[in-house]
């Protein structure tokens, strides 16, 4: 039991570092805000147009940016100040997300607002995401990576339990453009400790070379190591059949399947939030120090596609939110890892060139996914269209395992010293 403490205990030891604990606790009132903003706007889609497939649009316009601008995002993050890159993008967004409180405070939100708003925002996405994920190893120093990177997964898991049940709160009650101006004002949290803490970025890359042959520099490292491979594949997977249902698809089953209303909607994804937290709180410091990676992947992945099946399959409010709770339970186990690892095994000059792939193979997929879920559910109904993502998740697990050989065979070479870069068994090609 001790140990059991012990482990739990040491996967907060990054908060002991006053300039991380600063933004991380400033990160977290943001993301509250992000997710409060996210429910209210997904319920302002569905009370203007009543279409799956336009929930499917938002999805996709936000994502869209992340395929095709990802790969510069990441030089960026390589070669420029991160701190200062972040503030621009933080200050970028506080904008946006004004500006869509204002258009629905005075009544006059067209869905076109919400799309065009929605590109603007996957574009400023696009470029944080990979700058905020290597400014945790600023912060933290390397040593530090894996458990910077599941605290920043435990507060985007607690912003979706706090967000969505506020926003249900607030949408029932007064509406939803508070919603919209508490985003807003969030962002000032992240801005103001942006402004106050230093990190420790060391740059390496070197400014004037070409940026093509940079990303072929990080194309040829994912083309030499499977494992990267494998770790981008099912994070893109898990996204296409997994995040498609929990971004896209809660309005509906709030709606359609079970009878609901806005509280409805922020109960469920409340209980997203804190099956994934329970996930990362109690799950993936122990699965993080499991040899075998591969196995943990293929595990987190058909658990995630079981409960999908299950949600798909009920009419009942609390077996609903029980079912997308231990579903969002996968998420954890693969895209921190993924994250964490990839940082690790990559040479410090191309973290963020590889983070920024990262997330174009994985989160890139997403406009692809919520088109093809929302006509699907448009056409064959919601809980069809969920079924078939759960199945698909489990198929797609098993196949890995038994043609992926390396996979099977993945193991680091020991629970390994936080400072120095994973060494993996089977990196050498399939």
């Amino acid at each position: 039991m001790s140990s059991f403490f012990a482990t739990i205990g040491s996967a907060f030891a990054p908060l002991r570092l006053p300039n991380f604990r600063l933004y991380m606790s400033a990160q977290l009132i943001s993301l509250i805000g992000v997710q409060l903003q996210a429910t209210a706007q997904a319920w302002v889609v569905w009370e203007l147009t009543r279409s799956e497939a336009a929930l499917g649009i938002v999805t996709m316009l936000t994502a869209l940016p992340m395929l095709l601008l990802s790969p510069w995002a990441g030089i960026w993050a390589d070669r420029l100040d991160r701190r200062k890159l972040l503030l621009v993008t933080q200050s970028s967004a506080l904008g946006l997300a004004l500006t869509l409180a204002l258009l629905v405070q005075t009544g006059t939100v067209q869905i076109w607002h919400v799309y065009g708003l929605a590109v603007l925002l996957g574009i400023i996405t696009t470029l944080d995401f990979p700058t905020h994920q290597a400014f945790l190893g600023d912060l933290g120093g390397m040593a530090h990576l894996r458990k910077a990177v599941n605290l920043n997964a435990m507060a985007i898991q607690s912003s979706r339990t706090l967000g969505p049940a506020l926003a249900g709160f607030l949408l029932a009650r007064v509406g939803t453009a508070p919603a919209f101006w508490i985003n807003g004002l969030s962002f000032l949290a992240v801005i103001a400790a942006l402004w106050v803490i230093r990190a420790q970025q060391k740059r390496t890359t070197d400014a004037h070379e070409p940026p093509m042959r940079q990303l072929r520099e990080a194309l040829r490292f994912i083309r030499t190591h499977p494992r990267v491979q494998d770790m981008y594949l099912f994070s893109a997977v898990l996204t296409l059949l997994s995040l498609s249902v929990i971004i896209n698809l809660l309005p509906s089953i709030a709606d359609r399947v079970l009878g609901g209303d806005e509280q409805t909607l922020g109960l469920l994804g409340a209980a997203s939030g804190i099956g994934a937290m329970i996930a990362l709180l109690l799950v993936a410091p122990f699965t993080q120090t499991q040899q075998r990676r591969g196995w943990v992947m293929v595990a987190g992945m058909t658990w995630a596609g079981f409960w999908i099946i299950v949600l798909g399959s009920s009419t009942w409010l609390p077996l609903s939110m029980l079912a997308i709770g231990a579903a969002t339970m996968g998420g954890p186990l693969i895209f921190p890892m993924s994250l964490s690892s990839t940082q690790l095994m990559a040479p410090p000059e191309m973290r963020g060139r590889l983070l920024s792939l990262f997330t174009m193979v994985s989160f890139g997929v997403q406009p692809f996914s919520a088109i093809i879920v929302g006509n699907v559910a448009e056409r064959l109904g919601t809980p069809t269209a969920i079924i078939i993502n759960g199945t698909l998740l489990i198929v797609f697990a098993l196949t890995m395992l038994l043609l992926r050989g390396g996979l099977r065979r993945w193991v680091v070479a020991t629970p390994p010293p936080e400072a120095v870069q994973v060494a993996v068994a089977g990196s050498a090609a399939d």
